[in-house]
């Protein structure tokens, strides 16, 4: 099993910054592949960012492009999502979630693992 935490959110003013991080323990070496999903009031968990564990490779919705970005501490067993230039559109809940297999996606009943999610609120 993997364990997921997410850790970061926050209220933050439209233009703000914030950086979320999930540290995952567990079995840790079955992960290949993390993701950051968010799920706004009423909206279905939408995919945000994703990266390969070994490649570093990453990849966007087109949503967060050129805002937010995609990180890892290989050591740390750590993933981060810088997000710049937030806007109220931005505000839900975000996870972040692990998969097994290699290959970047961006579904997320592609990914085996969750975390509980930490809230990002967006003020204007």
């Amino acid at each position: 099993q993997v364990q997921l935490v997410e850790s970061g959110g926050g209220l933050v003013q439209a233009g703000g910054s914030l950086r979320l991080s999930c540290a995952a323990s567990g079995r840790t070496s079955s992960m290949y592949v993390m993701g950051w999903f968010r799920q706004a009031p009423g909206k279905e968990r939408e995919f945000a960012a994703t990266i390969s564990w070994s490649t570093g490779s990453t990849y966007y919705a087109d949503s967060v492009k050129g805002r937010f970005a995609i990180s890892r501490d290989n050591a740390k067993n750590t993933v981060y999502l810088q997000m710049n230039s937030l806007k109220p559109e931005d505000t839900a809940v975000y996870y972040c979630a692990a998969r097994a297999g290699y290959v970047l996606k961006y579904a997320a009943r592609e990914y085996d693992y969750w975390g509980q999610g930490t809230q990002v609120t967006v003020s204007s």
